[in-house]
């Protein structure tokens, strides 16, 4: 069986090896930097703008994700800007401190939260397809392990366990992305054998 070649449309060394895990086998992936400003007022838009940028560039089969986490106690922010919460300054430590803070004094029960994740795909004169995957969860009262990125320290995918504190294996089968990618992958694997 011949291996379905795409570009992943991102600029976040992370993704890279988290989606083509994912993947399997079945897909070899090029990484491109989407080099386009985020312009979009939905996660939808945000891939959209992505992938399209990319398969127009590269001439080929183009995917992208979207993603941030939506905390209930704050509105659903930092939602799709969850990258850039904080401004630019912020890393990823420095987001997550910043998130705690805000939810100070905000009880367990109320720090109910989710991931987001929506991958577009595209290709020149063809497309594009969506697929989204949420993940439930809450955010705990301080980091926890080092696995994963972005928010993974604090967002509990039960009672005990962050993100963090989970292996990759077991991330990648309960994930926003890891859902939105397997069937954005079933798809491909259904109508481009």
């Amino acid at each position: 069986m011949t291996a379905t070649r795409a570009v992943l449309a991102t600029g976040n060394a992370h993704k890279v090896p988290e989606i083509e895990e994912i993947l399997g086998p079945a897909f070899v992936l090029d990484a491109v930097d989407p080099d386009v400003e985020e312009t979009g007022t939905t996660f939808e838009e945000n891939a959209l703008l992505k992938a399209r940028a990319v398969a127009a560039r590269t001439g080929r089969l183009a995917l992208a994700d979207d993603s941030g986490i939506e905390v209930d106690a704050l509105g659903g922010e930092p939602g799709m800007y969850s990258a850039r919460f904080g401004g630019e300054r912020l890393d990823d430590t420095g987001r997550t401190t910043l998130l705690l803070e805000r939810l100070t004094d905000v009880p367990a029960k109320k720090r109910t939260a989710r991931y987001r994740a929506v991958v577009a795909l595209a290709w020149p004169g063809g497309g594009p397809v969506l697929f989204e995957g949420v993940q439930e969860g809450s955010i705990a009262f301080e980091p926890a392990g080092s696995g994963g990125f972005g928010y993974d320290p604090v967002f509990l995918v039960d009672d005990q366990q962050t993100q963090a504190q989970i292996s990759d294996g077991e991330k990648d089968q309960v994930s926003h992305r890891g859902q939105a990618v397997r069937a954005a992958a079933a798809w491909l694997q259904e109508h481009c054998p």
